[in-house]
């Protein structure tokens, strides 16, 4: 089984994971992985993108023009 969390570090910098209740094994092994704040940043302006009138028009106008290939005959 592959458990992954999300976990915001304490400024004492101590962490308590609380596993699954389906996790029946005596051992697990932990990575530390640190989240990049660039990640985040790029998932908030995708967040935005979302609502951008002129970026919904772009996608819809690439789509019709998919859309027009998918029909044509070769």
């Amino acid at each position: 089984m592959t458990y992954s969390q999300k976990i915001k570090v304490p400024q004492n910098n101590q962490l308590t994971i609380t596993l699954p209740q389906e996790l029946r094994s005596e051992e697990v092994f932990v990575t530390i992985a640190e989240v990049s704040n660039n990640r985040n940043k790029k998932i908030e302006l995708m967040q935005q993108a979302a609502s951008d009138p002129l970026y919904l028009r772009d996608l819809l106008e690439v789509n019709n023009d998919f859309d027009m290939l998918e029909h044509e005959t070769l």
